[in-house]
């Protein structure tokens, strides 16, 4: 069977990660599919590597462009392929050979409000509820984003597959000593520090965690720091001055991309990971975090329950005093904090990036055979 796979998010955060080890443990697999995979013309002669089953093909159109409506869908018929994955919403309607689609979530559908226009909203629906109504199989990465799909797509239960994701292999790696040490040093982390990692978009509830570390500090924790790592924080001004507002300034500190390595380290020297977010349709970084060994704080809304099981400290997002309160506790309890890094360790194992590729691989299958009968 040849399969063409979308792979022109390679190198984002989230989708990428998906893509990534969708093609890596794809490559592991004892089959004799061919897969041609789209992607940018610097990832060819890397994606090439995967071996003489890869056929990689430079796809020039952006994402979310006019070109790839017509050129992803020329692509596909010009190498004959069998089925197209396409990882993420946007599926061509000319796309005529039998495709699935990975929806991740609904964000765009719950919280309109965060995109920059309603142009930008009706563009999103109309993408979703297509692709999800045309593909074969829609395949997601929680049961909570499967519930949105049905509910806001329309789309009935029984096409929509949960197959998780799983820790990235680029993190499962621990640091040397020397590295810690390193990076302790370099940026002066000498103090107990809560961390967050992720996007800074406004549905990951920043603005609580700055408010509610606020609190902590007037309830006397004034030996901790808080280190947000997130990437555009130059886009969001307002958390800047919220934390001028509360003079924590030389208490909180923002940093922008770091790198893996980097961030596997920050992960082990955290006091405890604090992840407030509104929304997520899966949500790695808990994960990643759990994986570190690192005590996690994380939301009781949409799939995080599901992705941390009883290993974390959920709290309700839209209360900073609540959030304050879950990092009041765990600060100040050894031995909740040694219990939450046990349970976080076993809590990792119940994902697996190498079996969900192959359960991915057993509905490529099942779907070609349903398009064959």
């Amino acid at each position: 069977m040849r399969i063409a796979i979308d792979a022109r998010k390679l190198h984002d955060y989230g989708i990428g990660t998906y893509v990534r080890n969708l093609v890596f443990w794809l490559s592991k697999l004892d089959v004799d599919d061919e897969y041609v995979l789209l992607c940018r013309n610097d990832d060819v002669e890397p994606l090439r590597a995967l071996g003489p089953r890869f056929v990689p093909v430079a796809e020039s159109a952006r994402n979310y462009s006019v070109r790839e409506q017509f050129s992803i869908p020329f692509a596909l018929a010009r190498r004959h392929v069998d089925l197209f994955h396409a990882p993420h919403y946007v599926v061509s309607p000319l796309t005529r050979c039998p495709f699935v689609v990975t929806i991740h979530d609904c964000i765009h559908l719950r919280f309109p409000q965060y995109l920059p226009n309603r142009l930008a909203y009706s563009y999103a629906h109309t993408m979703m509820r297509v692709s999800a109504r045309r593909a074969r199989r829609v395949m997601t990465v929680s049961e909570a984003s499967r519930q949105d799909i049905v509910e806001l797509l329309g789309v009935p239960a029984s096409k929509v597959e949960v197959i998780a994701n799983a820790l990235d292999e680029r993190l499962a790696a621990p640091p040397t000593e020397a590295e810690i040490a390193r990076i302790r040093d370099r940026y002066q982390l000498t103090s107990p520090f809560l961390l967050y990692t992720g996007n800074i978009k406004p549905h990951k509830n920043i603005d609580r965690l700055i408010e509610a570390y606020a609190i902590l500090r007037r309830r006397g924790h004034t030996d901790v720091k808080l280190l947000i790592i997130g990437d555009e924080i130059s886009k969001y001004p307002n958390l800047r001055r919220l934390v001028h507002r509360h003079q924590l300034h030389p208490h909180v500190r923002f940093f922008g991309f770091v790198s893996d390595e980097m961030l596997a380290v920050l992960y082990r020297l955290a006091t405890a990971f604090v992840f407030p977010s509104l929304y997520e349709g899966f949500g790695l970084p808990p994960l990643e975090a759990m994986a570190a060994g690192v005590p996690v704080i994380t939301s009781n809304v949409s799939s995080l329950p599901e992705v941390v099981g009883e290993a974390a400290v959920l709290i309700d997002p839209l209360d900073p005093e609540a959030i304050a309160d879950a990092m009041e506790r765990v600060i100040g309890d050894p031995a909740l904090r040694a219990e939450l890094v046990r349970r976080g360790y076993e809590r990792v194992k119940a994902f697996s990036w190498e079996r969900s590729v192959a359960r991915i691989s057993r509905l490529y299958h099942e779907v070609y055979e349903e398009c064959r009968g």
